[in-house]
């Protein structure tokens, strides 16, 4: 994906600002709290419709507006392979977003996935290792809906029935009677069938991401340390009917659903051991790097063109060997980072903006 022009109104701290990144690697350089990563979650937002720093929509629009519109001219195969399509997204702080495509509305997120793909590279991404599960599972499911833009519909059942579900548990008080119990077989049978398919997309992408990710991991840590990566899902061994089944007294007990893709998990090791609790902090932050590096790979080869790469900060959250094994294996694909200081001098960017309270200036 190529980013021609992109224009945002009220978003974050811009009340109006335009820029036209160049082909390769534009830096976008400032100091903190001038509003960089601001452009970056802006460009984000048109390819997943949220904030890569998990941001609620209303945090996004400008302080006192009534709106906040992020427009931008893509080219979705990348320069000179296709045709151009504008994306506007009309963002409220309360209310409806309203998203266009070509001047359409767009009727699902996942007509979106083919159109807009980003790898965001953050200091945040330490998250990923030593966090909780949700991260992991947002990984794992950005990247499914990057490469298999169907599977976003797929998502977007899952959440309303568990949302249907959990109403239902809620409202029963831990009581099952006749009309629960027939309403949960309703909603156990929808959950079921989009569990396992999502369940299955999952242990299937995790599968083809742990040798990408491995074989990353030992380019930028210059060692062999074997690295794993495991789909955590319990109730796959007999299927989520069955596990729904089981944990029925449970669910209703608690007013929740406790079993099921939502509760999932992806664990990370090194040399045998869990990253999150034996690995150093270099050796997670090389962990980190080496998931988005490989998820960026994945998503390539599985579109057939490279997302834009989106690099917020990263360098000052990396030693110098670390910095310079990112900077030799860095993916070729249009590129924007932010920078406290100066640009790395092997990266060579074809512009430089600086971001001064909300402005973009020549750098």
């Amino acid at each position: 994906m190529r980013l021609r022009h992109l224009w945002l109104v009220d978003f974050r701290n811009f009340p109006s600002v335009e820029l036209e990144p160049a082909p390769g690697l534009t830096a976008l350089v400032g100091a903190n709290g001038e509003g960089k990563t601001n452009l970056l979650e802006a460009v984000a937002y048109l390819a997943t419709l949220s904030s890569f720093r998990g941001a609620p929509g209303e945090a996004l629009v400008r302080a006192g507006a009534d709106r906040a519109v992020v427009r931008a001219e893509l080219d979705p195969q990348g320069e000179g392979r296709g045709s151009t399509a504008l994306v506007e997204a009309e963002l409220h702080p309360a209310g409806r977003d309203r998203v266009l495509v070509n001047r359409q509305p767009l009727r699902r997120a996942s007509d979106l996935a083919g159109t807009a793909r980003v790898s965001v590279f953050s200091p945040d991404d330490l998250a990923l290792v030593k966090g909780g599960p949700v991260h992991r599972r947002r990984l794992v499911d950005d990247l499914l809906v990057a490469s298999s833009p169907r599977l976003a519909a797929v998502q977007a059942d899952l959440e309303r029935v568990l949302r249907q579900r959990g109403t239902l548990l809620r409202q029963a008080g831990g009581r099952l009677g006749a009309d629960v119990a027939t309403t949960l077989d309703v909603w156990d049978a929808k959950m079921s069938e989009l569990g396992d398919a999502l369940g299955q997309a999952r242990a299937s992408l995790v599968d083809q991401l742990e040798p990408l990710v491995a074989k990353v991991y030992d380019q930028v840590a210059a060692t062999a340390a074997h690295v794993a990566l495991t789909y955590h899902a319990p109730w796959r061994v007999g299927g989520l009917a069955h596990a729904l089944a089981a944990a029925r007294t449970e669910d209703l007990r608690r007013g929740v659903t406790t079993v099921g893709p939502h509760r999932d998990d992806v664990a990370f090791a090194i040399a045998g051991l869990a990253a999150r609790t034996h690995a150093s902090q270099g050796e997670q932050r090389s962990l980190a790097l080496a998931l988005r590096l490989g998820g960026h790979q994945l998503v390539a080869e599985a579109s057939g063109t490279p997302p834009m790469l989106l690099l917020d900060d990263v360098f000052s959250e990396l030693d110098a060997d670390r910095s310079a094994a990112l900077l030799v294996h860095l993916p070729m694909a249009q590129a924007v980072l932010t920078t406290t200081g100066p640009v790395p001098g092997a990266l060579a960017p074809e512009l430089v903006v600086r971001v001064r309270d909300g402005r973009l200036e020549p750098g």
